[in-house]
């Protein structure tokens, strides 16, 4: 039995490449060839700011060097190479009580000690790398294009650095381990269900207006809740219901809006002539009661909303607004994603992410009343802001820089 497995770990060695001794640094001969070859290529557009080493590696091929550059090489493929401190920098001196705007990125690990047991342990340099490679279809296909265009004289530095921008956003996405995921693309204006990398459903999307800015983040889709009640964030009520309200006080009632002590409408109803509502305009005191608009046909999330729990209150719904659907520019929600056809959203996510039949659902739906169904299935709902996307079928569209991305975002090596 052991001489069997010892047969099989050779024949897998000999396979990759890797069978013989390794060098004290571990590299087996392949790795070496193969290794250098990506570099050769940039294949993953991770040499970023190490052209120097990269180009010594390629010339000695020595292998303490050589192993430097594959630990860099991962690191600038899993972490990016945007230049974050000056970035966060920007993002905070624009932050204010009248513009919110937040970007998470998400980092990862890279052990060199592991990476260098893996070399003696004969993986290949794929294998290696994999860990680190934005699982992505939009990632290879915009690595595919930079490299085609890279190569085209005709090809602007401009659209080449804007190219770039977004492969180095990508790397930085939220890892996944499935085969599904809905992408939010905000300059785009539109969502998308991506499934074993083909679209299969897409829709446009209205998100935050340009100084209420939908966040750039990843969460699990994990309810879909039909006629769904709106609760008032505080910011809002603050700044907008609140003096309305002072102003007409048919203004609640008019807007279907009701006052609790917090979210939950089957509390006991306050009045707001007793709530001393003016001492809570313009501060940031916490206000010790919400408003909430009830489910109705009316209601301004509409008759569905899908949640991803997160900091931020940010979910995709239906909306009262179809018309804003025509515009080509759509940034009017205070952060949500409002959805361009709820109705088939809900169709597809019942059908293929929930344990709930169609015929249930739209009883659930026609009874007006709020309805919780949980998802069962998983998928990742990833927010991104991609303002170069290449479509399924190789077309590449750029969009405008709604947010100011692009120009505040910087590379952190010279092209």
């Amino acid at each position: 039995m052991k001489r069997n497995i010892l047969g099989l770990a050779v024949l897998l060695l000999v396979l990759s490449g890797c069978v013989g001794t390794p060098d004290r640094e571990g590299w087996h001969s392949a790795q070496k060839e193969a290794f250098l070859k990506i570099l050769q290529n940039d294949t993953y557009l991770s040499i970023c700011g190490n052209t120097a080493l990269a180009n010594e590696v390629r010339r000695s091929k020595d292998s303490l060097l050589m192993s430097k550059m594959l630990v860099t090489y991962a690191n600038n493929l899993a972490n990016g190479c945007l230049d974050i401190a000056s970035f966060k920098k920007a993002q905070e001196a624009r932050k204010s009580d009248d513009y919110s705007t937040d970007y998470i990125f998400y980092y990862q690990k890279v052990d060199p000690q592991a990476i260098k047991m893996q070399l003696k342990a004969g993986q290949s340099i794929e294998q290696i790398l994999k860990p680190y490679v934005p699982p992505y279809r939009e990632f290879k296909r915009l690595v595919d294009v930079y490299h085609a265009y890279k190569k085209d004289p005709n090809v602007s530095r401009e659209l080449l650095h804007k190219i770039r921008l977004n492969i180095e956003r990508i790397k930085l996405m939220k890892p996944i381990t499935g085969k599904a995921y809905a992408l939010v693309n905000i300059p785009e204006f539109r969502v998308r269900i991506i499934e074993k990398g083909k679209t299969a459903l897409s829709m446009k999307v209205i998100v935050g207006k340009k100084n209420k800015q939908t966040p750039i983040f990843s969460e699990e889709l994990q309810y879909v809740v039909l006629s769904p009640q709106w609760n008032v964030p505080d910011s809002i009520a603050r700044k907008e219901v609140i003096p309305k309200a002072l102003k007409n006080p048919s203004y609640l009632k008019r807007h279907r809006l009701v006052i609790r002590r917090d979210y939950n409408l089957d509390s006991p109803a306050l009045n707001f002539a007793d709530l001393n509502a003016g001492s809570y305009v313009g501060n940031k005191e916490k206000i010790p009661f919400k408003f909430i608009e009830i489910p109705s046909k009316k209601n301004g999330l509409g008759r569905v909303k899908f949640l991803f729990p997160n900091r931020h209150s940010v979910y995709m719904h239906d909306t009262q607004s179809k018309y804003l659907f025509k515009r080509s520019v759509r940034c009017y929600s205070h952060g949500c994603v409002r959805l361009g056809r709820p109705r088939e959203m809900l169709r597809y996510i019942i059908e293929h992410y929930t344990a709930t039949t169609p015929e249930e659902a739209q009883k659930m739906y026609d009874s007006l009343k709020t309805h919780f169904i949980a998802i069962k299935r998983k998928l990742p709902v990833h927010t991104a802001y991609l303002s170069v996307y290449v479509e399924d079928d190789g077309s590449v569209h750029l969009f405008k820089d709604i947010y100011g991305y692009d120009r505040l975002q910087k590379l952190n090596f010279n092209e």
